[in-house]
């Protein structure tokens, strides 16, 4: 029975994740068994069990359940026969990483991570906070010469930066079947070339990265601190820009501000184009949602939704994308479940934990972005050492603005301001302070600031 509830669910799971992902993820997984709610799986190597349990443990677990199953968890070991002997003593592996490694490629294989088969540029809504992201993703995606290399893309969670990496690898695929693109993680690349050096396969690696037509780099800040993975990642990246091979990167922040990056590596990472993913306004918000709303119409047969819901929701969810999304997915649902209109007071209702944890959730990196945009400065500049009264005078509004609007100690907001000591902010907070009344123009810069940080 057991066996027939994981077959009902591998073959909803294919409709969900697509062939690719199956292929790769779920199909080597062996299915070993159900007891006090826990499902218990084999798998071949510890990085597609590691993989499976961060990416797909939640998908797994809802499909057995649909079947009738009672699951609470699910949980992942290696195979016996399969289990690595212990790892070799290396300075480098023992510096860099806890977790264990993935398992060295084939010759020939791309070592790369899934592709979501929904993020495509046709699902990617277009507005003025991301326009430039997506048009940089586009030419890209054009393949041919190398237009800026590499394309660097950086914002705040959930804005879509790795939805535009999908996008274009998903695009050049389907114009040049032939070209090697090879998307993973940062924090992946570091496991191959730990694992490569445990293997002492080094050339192996550096020949496989090094044969690539286009490398496509995730949340590259990952590598920051770790000497002996930047050094490899440097040199990969020159042999392959010597090359003419395209490259993107995406990181949470601009390369200048990530803290513990290789000052060579930040200033290659910033010879192409750097573009940044502004947080969402209200127009792109609403616009994500419509799109949203058009394939579950198809999904929920009939299902109603009363005028002015949309808009209720852009507005009241302002932090990311995937909450916004996320919080559609559940309205429809419940409004499914218990047969009701969706309306005002139903979605109040359904999604008052987000609502709550979204009203008045302003961060310090918000404002900073805010700040140096009305003042017309770098945000690199805004957060760095310079001391220019045209930079200083917009820092200390934005070190106050951070106190004021957010719950973050002094030494919190410090830490955000560049590793600024607290009494720094303190001096810069008292400044402002004093400014307000006797600096007509400060003060409206900051009631004007107040009132886009909590639109």
């Amino acid at each position: 029975m057991q066996q027939e509830s994981w077959g009902q669910a591998r073959e909803e799971l294919l409709k969900v994740v697509g062939r690719n992902n199956f292929v790769t993820w779920i199909e080597p997984l062996s299915f070993a068994g159900l007891n006090d709610g826990v499902a218990r799986f084999e798998a071949p190597t510890n990085f597609i069990g590691d993989w499976v349990a961060r990416n797909f443990a939640d998908q797994i677990r809802y499909q057995l359940a649909a079947t009738g199953a009672s699951v609470d968890r699910v949980e992942f070991a290696v195979a016996a026969a399969n289990r690595p002997h212990p790892p070799a003593r290396a300075t480098e592996i023992r510096a860099e990483t806890r977790a264990e490694p993935g398992r060295p490629a084939d010759e020939g294989e791309l070592p790369g991570a899934p592709l979501d088969s929904r993020f495509t540029f046709d699902s990617f809504v277009v507005g003025k906070p991301n326009e430039l992201a997506h048009a940089a993703a586009r030419r890209v995606a054009e393949g041919g010469p190398a237009t800026f290399n590499p394309l660097f893309l950086y914002g705040g969670v959930g804005l879509g930066k790795t939805h535009l990496m999908h996008a274009i690898a998903h695009e050049l695929h389907s114009r040049s079947p032939e070209m090697r693109v090879l998307y993973l993680s940062a924090e992946q690349f570091m496991y191959r070339f730990v694992q490569a050096l445990r293997d002492k396969q080094i050339m192996n690696f550096k020949e496989l990265f090094r044969s690539v037509d286009v490398l496509m780099v995730d949340d590259v800040q990952f590598i920051a601190g770790k000497d002996s993975t930047q050094e490899e990642f440097f040199h990969t990246f020159n042999a392959l820009v010597d090359q003419h091979k395209q490259i993107v990167i995406s990181a949470d922040r601009a390369p200048g501000e990530i803290k513990d990056l290789e000052d060579r590596i930040k200033s290659r990472l910033q010879c192409g184009l750097v573009v940044d993913l502004h947080p969402t306004d209200y127009e792109l918000r609403l616009g994500i949602l419509q799109q949203k709303v058009e394939s579950y119409r198809q999904q929920y047969h009939g299902l109603q939704l009363a005028p002015g819901v949309l808009e209720f929701l852009a507005h009241r969810i302002t932090t990311n994308v995937r909450v916004l999304e996320g919080a559609l997915t559940r309205l429809f649902a419940f409004a499914s479940l218990v047969g009701r209109e969706i309306t005002l007071d139903l979605a109040q209702d359904c999604l008052a934990d987000i609502l709550r944890a979204s009203d008045r959730k302003v961060t310090v990196e918000e404002i900073q972005r805010k700040v140096a945009e009305h003042y017309n400065i770098r945000l690199s500049d805004l957060i760095g050492p310079k001391r220019l009264r045209t930079i200083a005078r917009p820092r200390q509004i934005a070190m106050y603005l951070a106190k004021q609007l957010t719950s973050r100690s002094l030494p919190e907001i410090g830490r955000r301001f560049g590793g600024r000591d607290h009494t720094t902010i303190m001096h810069g907070v008292r400044k402002v302070e004093e400014l307000i009344t006797s600096d007509h123009q400060i003060a409206e810069d900051l009631q004007l600031l107040r009132r886009l940080l909590e639109a």
